[in-house]
């Protein structure tokens, strides 16, 4: 009888995570686990602690008490092995020799990711490639120390994921970036996440995050007050109606229904798949309640962080 394998360890686990700069506490029993294929978004107020968070998961910073794990592996007690397949930017902009050009400065980190154990073999074709995937094969043979701070961003970029990282972490990856360039960013994240690489990033953009996040972790004061599954805030429609508490009522009963809410004039419901928004009018109508509108209920994250953050 054969034994079934264990479960793939989580790409990134934060346990009881706590970190002091003297008598000053930074950040207070953060649990946080990020799986592979997940893009997770962390987000909060400045001083919050994020890039605190960012510096200790990737092994830069050594916490108070506590412990994070890499692809299953110790990051602070194993850390050239756990970070053998880990990419970074946790400095925006990323630093790099600016009297070496952007191809001699991905030669250089290339050769210096090679050195550690595990650690991958990148070749000149791989560097050109991520140079052309982050628009800058014009820039290649040009000095660093040309270049504008949005190129140096995507230089920084192309650098974490030189050597195809099963764990990506981007600290502000779309800061000083234009609209196109952000939209490039986000296609490249999202394209690592369904190769099956897990992604965390720091951001204040939470509309544009939420639309392609899976995950959003809150962050302020030095505590993660809340995790948003923003793919369980989907299939969500507001029917507005004649009678929102009644329709609610009758919503709630359905088997395809998750949850409902009102919020005058609406009844709102979270609904299993799109395809029974259909089957929710027909059961309304057959209730006798008027419909004069149905259409998607965006979850609005920002509004919804805003609320945290003021509770916190």
């Amino acid at each position: 009888m054969t034994t079934p394998a264990a479960p793939a360890a989580p790409a990134i686990e934060v346990r009881g995570l706590h970190k002091k700069y003297g008598p000053h506490a930074i950040l207070h029993d953060i649990d946080l686990t990020v799986q592979r294929g997940e893009v997770y978004a962390l987000t909060g107020p400045n001083g919050a602690g994020k890039s605190t968070l960012i510096r200790t998961v990737t092994g830069l910073a050594f916490p108070s008490s506590g412990e994070v794990r890499l692809l299953g592996r110790d990051v602070h007690n194993d850390g050239p092995r756990a970070r053998a397949r880990l990419g970074a930017v946790v400095e925006a902009p990323a630093r790099f020799y600016p009297q070496f050009t952007g191809t001699q400065n991905l030669q250089i980190h290339a050769d210096l990711a090679a050195m550690a154990p595990g650690g991958p073999r990148v070749g000149k074709g791989r560097i050109r490639e991520v140079l052309a995937l982050l628009e800058l094969t014009r820039m290649e043979g040009r000095k660093v120390a040309e270049y504008s701070l949005g190129q140096r961003q995507r230089l920084g970029v192309a650098s974490a994921i030189l050597a195809d990282p099963q764990v990506l972490i981007l600290d502000e990856p779309t800061s000083g970036l234009d609209a196109l360039s952000i939209g490039l960013i986000h296609r490249i994240v999202t394209s690592l996440a369904s190769g099956g690489c897990a992604v965390v990033l720091s951001t204040h953009h939470l509309r544009e995050i939420a639309t392609y996040a899976h995950t959003v972790g809150i962050l302020t004061g030095g505590r993660l007050v809340d995790t948003v599954d923003l793919r369980a805030r989907q299939a969500a429609y507001r029917f507005r109606v004649d009678d929102p508490v009644g329709a609610a009522g009758r919503l709630e009963r359905l088997p395809f229904v998750q949850r409902v809410s009102t919020r005058t004039p609406y009844a709102v419901a979270h609904l299993s798949s799109d395809a029974h928004v259909p089957d929710a009018l027909a059961q309304l109508s057959a209730g006798g309640f008027r419909v004069y509108e149905a259409s998607p209920d965006h979850f609005d994250l920002y509004e919804y962080y805003r609320e945290r953050v003021e509770q916190a």
